[in-house]
Formats: C-alpha cells, structure tokens, sequence
C-alpha cells in the first residue's frame, strides 16, 4: 500500500476516464470522478455539479446495485470486504444499475493507506459493451452466477495475448465466447476468423488455412489467401479442433509454433500475426492418452482452457434467454411464451444448448397463430421424449388398467392409446417403444374395435 494525501487521491482518482471512485472501509463514498457521477446520476437523482462531491455520503452498494446493505451481505462477492481482509487489490464482475440501465462492470480495487493514517479505497469501473444482462441485445446475454464467472474469465485472458481452449457441449456457445474475447482484446481493430475444422480433408485443410497459388491443383485457377492471412493482426478461432485427423495435426503445430506458412503450390515462406483461440466439444485430454491428439499440440492450443457452461447449469438465465431469442426471430409480431412452457423449459434439460433453444422456439414461432407460445405449440418428438401430457377428453386420458386382462387386450389398449395421444408421431414413438416403424404402423392398422 502506498500513502498519499487526501487531495493526491482525488487527483488520482480525476485521471481516470473510466467511472472512478474513493471510498472508505464502512462504503461511504468521499469522492467520485465526473464519470462515475455521469454513469450513476440517474440513481441518485441529483444534477450533476463540477464540485465533484454531490454523490459524498452515499454507499457505494447503494448507487451500483440499489442494495440498502453490502454486496457481501446480499449474497455477493464484495471487493472492499475482501481488500479489508487481506489489503490487497481485488477484481470481480458484478451487473450495476446505471443511467444507461443494468449493464456488467468489471470492478477493481485498490486499498490506499492516506497521510492521515486512515486506510480508502479506490474503485474503477469498466463497462463490459460485448454481453448485455438486458434482453434482446446483440452478442452475449445472461446475468446468472455461472455466466459472469465465465465473463470475468473472458475479460481477463482478453488483455493476455495467450492461446484460448474453449471447452464446451456442442451449442453452448463457444463461436460467440470466441468473438468476445477478440472484441474485447487489443485485436478488435482487425478480424476474427473462423476455420471450421469437421470434416476438412488434408488437401482442402491446407488450402483454407494456407491459401494456395494459382495453378497448385486441379480447379486452382486463381491465387487465394488462406484464412490465416485473413486473420494478420486479429484472431484466428479453430472450431472443433478435436475433429483435425493426426496426419494435419502436424501441420497445425508447426504453423503455432514457428508463425510461418507457406500457400499451398508455393514457395514463398509468409510470417504470420494472429491470437490463436481453439474450441472442442471432446476431451481431447482422453484422445491424447489413447493417441488420437498430439500431446505437443494440446499444451500449445490450451495455455489457458475456459470451460463454457452447459444450458441447464445456468437455467436462471433461461428466461432471458427465451425473451432475447424471440425479439431476434420475430420481425412481424411479439411473442412470448406461456407461464407452463417456461416452467417447463426451466426443468429441461436442453441437451443442444442454447442452439436446440433456439430451433424450438423457431418451431413454435410458426406453430403459433397467437401472440403467446402454449405447449401445443412445441415440438412433438420433445414432449414424447419429456413424456408431457396435455388436459383433454377422457378417450386421451392416461392409459389405465384397473382390472386382469390378457396380453394381447392390454397391448391393443395401449396402441390405441398411443394412436389417439399422438396422432401421425409414428417414427418416434417407434424409437420410444424400440419396434421399427414399419412393425408399429402394422399393429396400429389392425386395430379393431372391442366387440
């Protein structure tokens, strides 16, 4: 800890162009910069003034987050409680309501020891511009725990030039934590470029990657430049690596380690300037060990992994989720869905992620004649799966047996059942019953009436 004046302090906090704040140990405010005056006014309702003190007396928690007590005590990381404990500079993420409305702040904290022997601190807030808490906002949304652990981790390997591992189930997704670092990295002024590596035979890896001269191979009529000249000065975000057979592997590694390429037919070697950031839905961990991934390679794509959270480990934000995907895929009529499909949305456990989300609310967008998404509206095969059942007349009710009777009566019941709940679904419910659909369309056709 430094020691400085009390007037010093203020100086110091007047250099920041960010919101910039002092404060005391009990999380009184003693002075504010211009622009954390600018960002919280509205909070505060006050007219802001050059005097620089019309925020002075208030808590801190009180402007940022409308608590009438700290963060820690609301169940938060607080920042000052923990320089308190162990003074040293602190850094957490936290959602602040400002003028602009709710919005993620990357807060630091530094304890500052005064001349006049008392100990303040002094808080710097950085609006994060690439995930929004508010629906309907372009690039990243969410607001619960697991997301902002993610967002923090996003904000710190974004000022570190170092090579990015995203690990994640397919559609949770890792593209847009891709991007996000790269806007939110020294890179932003130049492109993000995707490769995507399924299914890339070794002749067109090569001449997406490395581009190729005019006349390297048949159809080569022209010179092109592969994706990692596209990305000179930006980032280049490999998807799927895992998917890279062992003979390319090779040639990937030669590119991170040496910098250097050369175009497919040419001999030119080009140096190359990128961010490299990988992402995988495989443990590559497990293939290095039965030696379908180079371990060389691995530890060169996974200086720092970053582990994206499945849908269902953050089902808080699936409400925010559903409102923002809905004004992205409505451009004729606002939607919204029902209080049971949200209930029902809340329990599932969406194996596609964000993407299988999505798809079922594009389903129901067109099922739905109303401005209100009902369980009717959604996929069949996904509520056969959730076994879900409906209200309605008593020849749909559930199947019920309160009497013996033989086999093959209780089967035809059951088909019949079956026939009548879900009507034309004869392809899933065959997976469900384990028959083939021809076998199940047979024993429905020969349904007939109880004499």
């Amino acid at each position: 800890m430094s020691t400085q004046p009390i007037l010093d302090l203020q100086d110091i906090v007047n250099s920041y162009e960010e919101p910039a704040v002092l404060i005391s140990d009990d999380y009184t405010i003693i002075f504010a910069n211009h622009s954390y005056r600018n960002m919280y006014a509205m909070e505060r309702n006050r007219a802001i003034d050059d005097t620089s003190q019309d925020f002075a007396q208030a808590y801190c928690f009180e402007l940022s987050h409308r608590y009438s007590r700290s963060c820690d005590q609301e169940g938060e990381s607080c920042p000052l409680q923990l320089a308190k404990q162990t003074y040293k500079n602190q850094r957490v993420l936290h959602i602040h309501h400002t003028r602009y409305g709710n919005v993620h702040v990357d807060v630091s904290l530094y304890p500052i020891h005064s001349s006049d022997g008392k100990t303040y601190f002094l808080e710097i807030m950085k609006t994060i511009k690439h995930a929004s808490p508010i629906a309907g906002q372009q690039g990243m949304v969410g607001k619960s725990r697991q997301f902002n652990q993610l967002l923090s981790l996003i904000n710190r390997v974004a000022l570190h030039d170092v090579s990015v591992l995203l690990l994640g189930e397919s559609g949770s997704g890792k593209e847009l934590v891709a991007h996000a670092i790269h806007q939110a990295s020294a890179r932003n002024s130049s492109a993000c470029v995707t490769v995507e590596c399924s299914g890339l035979s070794e002749s067109l890896f090569e001449s997406e990657l490395f581009g190729h001269e005019k006349g390297a191979f048949t159809g080569a009529v022209f010179k092109k430049k592969g994706l990692v000249e596209e990305a000179e000065g930006g980032t280049l975000f490999l998807d799927e690596i895992g998917d890279i057979p062992l003979s390319l592997q090779v040639k990937l590694l030669r590119l991170i380690e040496t910098r250097t390429f050369r175009r497919v037919g040419g001999l030119e070697q080009k140096k190359s300037n990128f961010r490299l950031i990988c992402a995988t839905h495989k443990n590559l961990k497990a293939m290095v060990k039965n030696g379908q991934f180079r371990e060389d390679l691995y530890y060169r794509i996974s200086t720092f992994p970053v582990r994206i959270p499945a849908l269902r480990e953050r089902s808080s934000d699936i409400p925010l989720l559903v409102e923002t995907i809905l004004k992205r895929i409505c451009q004729s009529k606002t939607l919204s869905v029902s209080d049971e499909v949200m209930s029902f949305f809340s329990q599932y456990t969406f194996p596609g992620n964000i993407r299988e989300l999505r798809n079922i609310l594009e389903y129901a967008k067109v099922m739905a004649d109303a401005r209100v998404i009902e369980m009717s509206h959604l996929p069949d095969e996904i509520l056969i799966e959730n076994n879900v059942k409906f209200s309605e007349p008593d020849s749909q009710k559930d199947f019920v047996i309160s009497k013996i009777i033989s086999l093959e009566q209780c089967e035809k019941g059951y088909l019949e059942w079956l026939n009548n709940k879900y009507k034309g679904e004869h392809k899933c419910l065959a997976e469900k019953l384990g028959v083939s659909e021809r076998t199940l369309y047979r024993k429905v056709k020969n349904l007939k009436p109880d004499a």
